[in-house]
């Protein structure tokens, strides 16, 4: 069985980490070359560097930044925003990224997912989906939260596997900074119905917030922010309570 993973997630706005609660009232967290190292060091299994004005601003991604990030870090480190097309995708593996993270172009172009896929091979490429609860149903958001589209989330994230995601990063927008969980109960319903591998996001308060996407959702991985940048909790610490518990995850 593998591991499971923890993955500290820098959400970076004008070369700064920032974090918010519902994708607003963003507040600086530090430098993201800082913060990498550190949660390099501390024992993170992967960080995700999120450039989450990229895609509202119709720009690509801080190659620059990204190189630097990937200097500082020995772990697997996963690069999105503003990504449109191939070479984006290329640029950044050759600047350091093992994975790439399509939001906002997949949803606009389905064919980039295959495409993607096929170029750099499945295991790169991440569909990062942001779903909102409307009273009814989850729907798809896109470029960073500001826009609604018209495609139900179970659907979506089903077809991004079908077409070739090799991974799916679920962050549930309603959950996001509130520190009450994560959306178990939609998760669990996505690990039940894909056979990639699912990464929590949205909601963390606690240790047992992770326990229970684990063990309740079996998710492969549990993306945090605000708990880590702000030292709330310590990477180290959590993974020894989920070791203790039950959980298979590397010290």
């Amino acid at each position: 069985m593998l591991c499971k993973r923890i993955i500290p997630c820098l959400d970076v706005k004008e070369g700064r980490v920032v974090k918010g609660t519902n994708f607003i009232n963003l507040v600086d967290a530090g430098s993201p070359v800082e913060l990498a190292d550190r949660y390099s060091k501390e024992g993170a299994d992967e960080l995700v560097f999120l450039d989450i004005t990229a895609s509202a601003e119709k720009r690509k991604t801080l190659i620059s930044l990204v190189g630097d990030v990937a200097k500082a870090i020995r772990i697997p480190f996963t690069v999105g925003g503003g990504i449109s097309e191939l070479g984006d995708i290329e640029d950044l593996l050759n600047a350091g990224a093992d994975k790439v993270s399509l939001n906002s172009s997949i949803v606009k172009n389905h064919s980039l997912i295959t495409k993607a896929a096929r170029q750099f091979g499945s295991q790169a490429i991440v569909a990062a989906i942001d779903i909102k609860f409307n009273g009814s149903e989850y729907k798809v958001y896109i470029k960073g939260g500001r826009e609604e589209t018209d495609l139900i989330g179970m659907y979506w994230c089903k077809l991004t596997a079908e077409l070739g995601a090799g991974e799916i990063l679920l962050t549930s927008m309603d959950k996001d900074g509130t520190k009450e969980g994560y959306d178990v109960d939609f998760l669990k319903k996505l690990t039940s119905s894909v056979t990639i591998p699912v990464i929590a996001s949205g909601g963390a308060g606690n240790k047992e917030d992770f326990l229970e996407a684990f063990n309740y959702a079996n998710v492969d991985a549990c993306l945090a922010a605000s708990l880590f940048h702000f030292d709330i909790l310590k990477i180290k610490e959590l993974k020894l309570y989920l070791k203790e518990n039950g959980i298979i995850i590397r010290i």
